[in-house]
């Protein structure tokens, strides 16, 4: 018994003793997170201190920043004011100054006024005085004839046309029919002279080339995989190309003459070649480009050495060479200006005119057709203003513009141009006008495209129902794209008159290159 109350004794002294260690553990460990607390609190504010001055710098920057701004801006618009001050000022002196001169003007004007009118006075007075003593003296001579002055001129007349009457009218009657007489046959024996010594060849232009290939295989090799070379030829070259059924033959179409013929020569070589892809495709259309303008130069040369003509200037002769690519209602304008050199020459030769200077207007007459495709205007006011720019005879300027009845012939050698150029025109096959109308349909849908911002080039396809419209990729999207094949169709339906359906195929291109060294 007594061992159970010491042990309930022991118990409870260490429970006691447990307790009170247990606080006092309690009681350091509250003061610890107490301390933390508050030095947690202090960063805190520290930190807030810290944020707050950094943003007070950064304000005062800012304020600092804006303040020089705004110096510099006010020292910019106030010398801008002063300069434009200064100029105000110098016009108006120079209006001053100019309503200064007015004045003197109106001055000197005025004075003038008075001097005219009063020489227009003493002339008025002068010319009374003069029909006064002219009255004088007619009444004197009708007091001595007995007759006045309107009887006396009545009788003479009367006198003098009955008898000259009768002779007068066999004179003119008969000089009249002589001279009808030697000009028919004068004018018979020219042209028949001219058509006689010159004797053209039948001019009538196609609207299609045929290439010749040895082999069909090459057909799909122009194709390419998915079209892809015979979409680039058609994108580079601008014409339209027919591959058929027809055997070993590939037909290429378009209205220009000079792009058919660069077509026609870039196909032949990639057939020789046999290595087709659109790279090379661009390379040889490059090169083939600057043959033809090459050859062009030198038919222009050959030309002028053949009508032994001298002193044309070179730009001139090109434009010469590149006749052979135009047309005029399906007659080729090179052929055309040769017969009416030739012819003018003649003619001139005949009536005693300058042959060779006849030969120079006739070759320079349709010379503006050579740039009726990239210039505005009429070929008759493009060829004068070219003949003026390089200083040609008066002459050949003004048979440019006789020929078409813009002027009066000047001379024999413009008359025999406009006789030559009708002579030429007006051969049984010579031209064709629904050809002519064909052409500038599609030349003038092309020019439509082309007025377009952003456009690089537009080639009229498919016998003008298609235009393909190759656009800048960097000016235009995708987006831009059909805006732009809508206003294109929009405006040759306003501006052109054509049968069927025109299709705008707008086409954008993006290309990356970077070289490998």
């Amino acid at each position: 018994m007594i061992e159970v109350i010491v042990g309930s004794l022991a118990a409870a002294v260490g429970a006691g003793a447990g307790y009170a260690y247990a606080k006092k553990i309690n009681d350091a460990n509250y003061n610890i997170f107490l301390e933390q607390a508050k030095a947690k609190a202090k960063a805190i504010e520290f930190e807030a201190e810290r944020v707050l001055k950094d943003a007070k710098i950064s304000v005062q920057e800012a304020e600092f920043e804006a303040r020089k701004k705004y110096d510099e801006k006010s020292a910019k618009l106030t010398k801008e004011y002063g300069l434009k001050f200064d100029e105000l000022g110098k016009a108006e002196a120079k209006i001053k100054a100019q309503m200064s001169e007015l004045e003197n003007g109106k001055s000197e004007l005025k004075k003038s006024q008075d001097e005219a009118k009063s020489v227009y006075e003493e002339g008025q007075s002068l010319k009374a005085n003069y029909q006064e003593k002219l009255a004088q003296a007619l009444k004197v001579l009708e007091h001595a004839a007995g007759l006045t002055q309107e009887e006396a001129k009545a009788e003479v007349l009367k006198r003098v046309e009955e008898k000259s009457r009768a002779d007068i009218a066999h004179i003119v009657r008969k000089g009249e029919e002589e001279a009808k007489r030697e000009l028919k046959k004068r004018v018979n024996y020219i042209l028949a002279q001219a058509t006689s010594r010159f004797a053209g060849e039948f001019a009538a232009e196609r609207l299609i080339n045929v290439v010749d290939i040895k082999n069909d295989d090459l057909k799909g090799r122009i194709i390419g995989k998915e079209g892809r070379n015979i979409k680039t030829l058609e994108m580079v070259l601008g014409v339209d190309i027919i591959i058929d059924d027809t055997p070993h033959a590939i037909i290429l179409s378009s209205f220009n003459l000079y792009r058919r013929a660069i077509a026609t020569r870039v196909i032949e070589l990639l057939v020789e070649d046999g290595r087709i892809q659109p790279a090379r495709i661009e390379d040889l259309h490059k090169k083939v480009t600057e043959e033809f303008e090459a050859s062009i130069l030198e038919e222009g040369e050959n030309i002028v050495m053949d009508l032994g003509l001298s002193g044309i200037h070179p730009e001139i002769v090109k434009l010469i060479g590149k006749l052979k690519f135009r047309a005029s209602y399906g007659q080729n304008a090179l052929a055309h200006s040769l017969e009416v050199a030739h012819l003018a020459g003649i003619i001139a030769a005949e009536t005693g005119g300058d042959e060779k200077l006849a030969k120079r207007a006739g070759i320079l007459h349709d010379i503006g057709k050579a740039l009726t495709h990239e210039f505005e205007g009429s070929h008759v006011d493009l060829g004068a203003e070219v003949c003026r720019r390089y200083k040609e005879h008066p002459v050949v300027i003004n048979a440019i513009y006789a020929h078409h009845g813009h002027e009066e012939a000047t001379s024999v050698e413009s008359a025999a141009v406009c006789a030559a150029d009708t002579l030429s025109a007006a051969r049984p096959g010579a031209r064709r006008e629904v050809l002519e109308s064909f052409l500038k349909r599609v030349q003038e849908i092309e020019e439509i495209a082309k007025s377009k911002e952003g456009i690089k080039q537009a080639y009229a396809i498919n016998a003008g129902r298609e235009i393909r419209v190759i656009a800048n990729a960097n000016l235009i999207n995708d987006d831009e794209a059909v805006l732009v094949a809508k206003e294109i169709a929009s405006e040759i339906e306003e501006r052109v008159q054509y049968p069927g359906e025109i299709k705008v195929n707008v086409i954008r291109e993006t290309r990356a290159i970077q070289m490998a060294k």
